[in-house]
């Protein structure tokens, strides 16, 4: 069974830097090829030196990458994308400012080789909590953000240091993802769209993936190997249920007869599926938290819970 495509709803409202991280990620895609869908080509702006070629419904991008616009039928879409002659490693669905993300959720679900790997909201540090109690639009806003698996909170570079920290704190107190302070779009493609193996890359040396290279305080993260069998929905629901949600995890375990499975984790959404095909190596798992609050130890006794522990062997007695 082929492994699905992994698909990242992308919300906000209108304003909250959308289309500022969509340009950063494309610069930043490191050989992943990538589809970025939109409702409507109007609604975003690809900077102009990325792109290679140009039609009515579709933008060529540097790289392998396209983006599409899905109009009224986003399941035709994917289709689309499904059917292409190079696969995609990951879809990014860039969703209307004033639309709703669980409402693409169920869409996407419908669609054959295809899995949601998270909903990703913006919200605009400046003026949030001022949207979320606009008598108009605040409905629309609160939703956009209680569908949230991971909330980034855009333009902090806005308002002032006490004004910041009270925004996250009333954002904290109203969604259960993790919330990361961002600015013109400055997200890891690993944050955003898990770590990437590639069918070209050699095998990982003892089965381990390369640790998320970063320099910056605002992430912590550990490249772990994993010996023996492991159940991967339970590893999943394990690590989604750390006292402190990941930003981002992603494993291959084996089961006991041997078959590799890939385990997603976004915030407190986790799903598995079979391993890609080229995937090879042992059990591994990368995981990406916000600041300090995970550790080693913690993921760890998150693997140990999901051990496949062999059933004693029964006694035998012997017949006369």
């Amino acid at each position: 069974m082929a492994s699905p495509c992994p698909v990242t709803i992308l919300g906000g409202y209108l304003g909250a830097g959308k289309t500022t991280l969509i340009n950063r990620l494309l610069r930043q895609a490191d050989r992943r090829r990538l589809a970025i869908i939109v409702n409507d080509f109007g609604e975003i702006a690809i900077d102009a030196d990325l792109i290679e070629a140009r039609t009515r419904d579709t933008i060529s991008i540097a790289g392998g990458c396209v983006c599409c616009a899905f109009g009224n039928d986003l399941l035709d879409t994917l289709r689309t994308l499904r059917d292409a002659a190079e696969p995609f490693d990951h879809v990014l669905i860039e969703t209307s400012g004033v639309a709703l993300p669980r409402n693409l959720l169920a869409t996407v679900s419908l669609a054959p080789g295809f899995q949601v790997a998270g909903i990703v909201v913006l919200a605009d540090a400046d003026g949030i909590r001022r949207l979320a109690g606009d008598a108009y639009v605040g409905d629309t806003v609160r939703a956009q953000l209680d569908a949230a698996d991971l909330v980034l909170l855009s333009k902090c570079d806005l308002p002032g240091a006490e004004a910041l920290d009270e925004v996250e704190q009333w954002l904290g107190a109203r969604v259960r993802a993790p919330i990361l302070r961002t600015s013109a779009g400055d997200v890891p493609p690993e944050v955003l769209l898990g770590e990437h193996e590639r069918a070209s890359d050699p095998a990982p040396r003892q089965g381990a993936w390369r640790p998320f290279a970063h320099a910056d305080a605002r992430y912590g993260s550990a490249a772990l190997q994993i010996d023996g069998p492991l159940d991967a929905q339970r590893l999943g629901a394990a690590l989604a249920q750390l006292p402190v949600a990941l930003l981002r995890a992603k494993g291959l375990v084996a089961d006991a007869s041997g078959a590799l499975h890939a385990v997603q984790v976004v915030g407190r959404r986790w799903n598995t599926a079979p391993a890609p095909a080229h995937a090879r190596g042992g059990g591994r798992l990368v995981a990406i938290w916000a600041g300090s609050g995970t550790d080693r130890d913690t993921l760890l006794a998150a693997i140990g819970a999901a051990r496949i522990v062999p059933a004693p062997a029964s006694p035998i007695r012997s017949v006369s």
